[in-house]
This record gives structure tokens, sequence and C-alpha cells, in this order.
């Protein structure tokens, strides 16, 4: 169960740095791009706010796609259940409808929707924060 923990740790911590670079990248290039267009029309918010989440949407990918590489080399999914697959279910909080992790490793899953959630919010944070921008930026 440690051994679990500590991997699922490491894992997310993994995520974190992922997401911190992620999110340092996007907060600076909307501020940027807001001022450049001070008080820009409504278009102008539509394209950053579309880039801003296309952005997100990659970096959450990208966590993915780790928590799927993990689950590959450690042979967490069970037989023939494809590793992205299980990293998307996992990391999304869908849940297990039609697949269950091996015995061993079970409590990677909960790992990865814990931080999935953590990370959307964030997401969902720095998403306010560039709108909270492009309206101070807009008066």
């Amino acid at each position: 169960m440690l051994r679990q923990l500590l991997l699922g740790g490491a894992i997310s911590l993994g995520n974190i740095a992922i997401h911190a670079v992620v999110m340092a990248g996007v907060v600076d290039i909307a501020r940027r791009s807001l001022k450049w267009r001070r008080g820009g029309s409504q278009p102008w918010l539509a394209v950053v706010m579309v880039a801003t989440v296309a952005i997100l949407m990659m970096a959450h990918a990208a966590e993915v796609t780790t928590w799927a590489l993990a689950y590959a080399i450690l042979d967490v999914a069970p037989a023939r259940a494809d590793a992205m697959y299980f990293a998307f279910v996992n990391y999304t909080t869908l849940g297990y409808g039609d697949v269950v992790p091996v015995e061993r490793w079970r409590l990677l899953g909960p790992a990865a929707a814990m931080n999935g959630v953590l990370l959307f919010g964030w997401s969902t944070a720095v998403i306010f924060e560039v709108l909270r921008q492009a309206m101070r930026n807009r008066s």
C-alpha cells in the first residue's frame, strides 16, 4: 500500500510540475496579449479564451499520458485494456464501468482521480483569471 501511495504521489507531483509550467506560460501570454489589445473587442477575447482552453486541454492530455505511461510500465491496467483509456477514466473521475485495475495497484486509480480533480480545479481558476484580466483591461 505504501508503495502505491508513494508512486501515485510521485506521478502526481510530476503532473503538477507539468501543469505549473503550462499555467505560468498561459497566464503570462494571456496578460501580454490582452494588454496588447487594450480594450480589445469581443472576437479578440474569444480568441484568447479559446487559445487558453486549448492549451489547458493539451496540458491535461499530457498529464493523462503520464499516467498511461506509468500504468503501462507497471502493468496496472487489466489484460486487454488500453492504458490510455484506463488513465483517462481515472484522471477524469469517470469511474469504472468496464475496466478495473489489477489488485496490487488498485490505489493508483484514486491517486490519478485526485490528481485530475486538483488540476482541473487549477485550470478552472486560470480560465477565470484570464477572463478577469480581460474584463479589467476592457475598462
